[in-house]
């Protein structure tokens, strides 16, 4: 039976969300778990799978379009069914086969930041010849690919001033970043124009370079300004010596295969003090705490999209060397946007580790509904009073812990502080 594949809800919170492509086509076969879309959230690129065997009989959305939760994407039909019925479903809703693509745009990787509205803008020194002005009817329909439609309305231009080059008229991103090149040579950007930057421009002396958020910077400025809004911050900070845990890291690592860092270390360590301290182990919600039964820890990594948090489930059950491929693997697909939506939610804790940039302490924002974050600074040689009051020297760092004050009070902040401390000072128990 013919059927409808909706824009489903990849997000808790949004209404919509960017069919970033397709991975299939009109008349292909597809199987139960096959990928037919790659959506994009705020944080995540999300893969739409088939539910069952099927014929894509129509796509009724191009790639690189916004498209509101539940509505239609394509019309499915079942192996072996006649198309009639997928073509009167069509039909129903006015959707005809989107117009023949031009010859494919070079596509966008993560060195040039695997998203539309990262693209960067055309070198004005060297702009395509523009097409003629377009005489078209009112009301006639405009073809245009995704990316000449995302780019025109980022340049401030409207389609239907540019001339297309491609089949039947098509405008395709050439054609916009010409006009836009031509546009530039007549008069100066209009107020408020926001056209996309290169991604690291020289700026003359006095000069501003607009460059738009993109989703994922404008959702993690919502989320940090309402955390630091709503969630009442307190902080505990400890100087630890790292002495103990760098010599058990050099142990772990001679002669295996998989690397351990001192951040994975670190991550263990919380998620044992999460599990010796379970009442620590919390969020705060807006009528009941909730208590979770496994240490589930996010670690803070800077992509080139922006910062995301994986999850890693169950820390305190993981084996160092797992633990560490877990995170490795999830900093790697994080780069490449192809983290799920589900991973980036849930715990109630996050590690965020700037030591490697030589920062010496800082106290970070609680990632909600989180309450507890650790900010990890640099281990540095310093000066040390050791168990038997002596003067030393010492590796050391200092370690910030932010909590919600909603659900986390001082002393069981200071406990969870001291479980976490005693791990590092004994870090045999990492291993038990």
């Amino acid at each position: 039976m013919a059927s409808l594949l909706r824009m489903p809800g990849v997000s808790a919170d949004a209404d919509t969300a960017l069919l970033e492509s397709w991975s299939i086509a009109a008349g292909d076969s597809v199987s139960r778990g096959d990928v037919l879309a790659t959506v994009e959230t705020d944080k995540a690129m999300v893969e739409i799978e088939a539910e069952s065997d099927a014929v894509v009989h129509i796509l009724l959305v191009d790639g690189g379009s916004t498209v509101a939760v539940g509505d239609p994407i394509a019309v499915l039909c079942e192996p072996g069914e006649d198309p009639s019925a997928a073509a009167a479903l069509a039909a129903q809703l006015g959707g005809t086969a989107p117009a023949p693509e031009p010859a494919p745009e070079p596509a966008v990787t993560v060195d040039t930041i695997a998203v539309a509205e990262d693209m960067r803008a055309p070198d004005p020194e060297t702009p395509a010849a523009p097409a003629a002005r377009p005489s078209r009817r009112p009301g006639e329909r405009i073809f245009s690919s995704p990316l000449a439609r995302r780019l025109a309305a980022e340049y401030g231009l409207e389609l239907a001033d540019i001339g297309g080059t491609g089949p039947a008229h098509r405008v395709t991103k050439k054609d916009v970043e010409a006009a836009y090149a031509d546009a530039a040579q007549h008069a100066a950007p209009p107020t408020g124009h926001r056209p996309v930057q290169q991604a690291a421009p020289e700026t003359a002396a006095g000069a501003v370079n607009r460059i738009p958020h993109t989703r994922l910077r404008r959702a993690i400025a919502g989320r940090l300004q309402s955390s630091k809004q709503n969630a009442p911050h307190f902080y505990l900070t400890r100087e630890l010596d790292l002495g103990p845990l760098l010599a058990l890291r050099a142990q772990v690592n001679e002669g295996g295969e998989v690397r351990v860092s001192v951040n994975d270390l670190l991550v263990k360590a919380a998620g044992l003090a999460l599990k010796q301290v379970p009442e620590a182990n919390v969020s705060y919600a807006e009528d009941e705490l909730l208590q979770y039964g496994s240490s589930d820890v996010a670690v803070a990594v800077a992509s080139e999209r922006g910062l995301v948090t994986p999850v890693i489930r169950g820390v305190e059950t993981l084996g160092l060397t797992v633990l560490s491929a877990a995170i490795k693997d999830a900093a790697k697909r994080a780069g490449e946007g192809r983290l799920q939506q589900k991973e980036l939610e849930g715990g109630s804790l996050t590690v965020s580790n700037l030591g490697m940039f030589d920062v010496d302490e800082f106290a970070a924002i609680l990632n909600p509904p989180q309450s507890t974050i650790l900010a990890i600074g640099s281990g540095k040689p310093r000066p040390w009073v050791d168990a038997s009051g002596q003067l030393t020297v010492a590796t050391t760092c200092r370690i910030t812990a932010s909590f919600d004050h909603r659900a986390i009070d001082g002393a069981l902040g200071a406990q969870y502080l001291q479980a976490f401390s005693a791990l590092i000072a004994r870090p045999i128990q990492l291993l038990l």
